[in-house]
């Protein structure tokens, strides 16, 4: 199994499991906290790994505000 492999089944499984037990709008907060942890990767138990990852959770909650506000802006337009 490469490197490669084993980034991308722990990024979803890390996903899965907020997805879970996060609450939808606490996601937010522990993306941004975990991608600002990433940048400290020359640490020895925090790695630049932590970017994606971070940016993964985050998404779960930017996504559906995204596509509410493309809905309401498409309706704006039609009126």
């Amino acid at each position: 199994m490469t490197v490669k492999n084993k980034l991308v089944r722990m990024v979803a499984r890390t996903r899965l499991w907020v997805r879970r037990h996060i609450p939808v709008g606490l996601r937010w907060l522990v993306g941004l906290v975990v991608i600002a942890l990433g940048f400290l990767g020359f640490l020895p138990i925090l790695g630049f790994w932590m970017i994606p990852l971070g940016i993964a959770i985050a998404a779960m909650d930017i996504r559906p505000l995204w596509r509410r506000f493309g809905r309401r802006h498409a309706l704006d337009r039609n009126e």
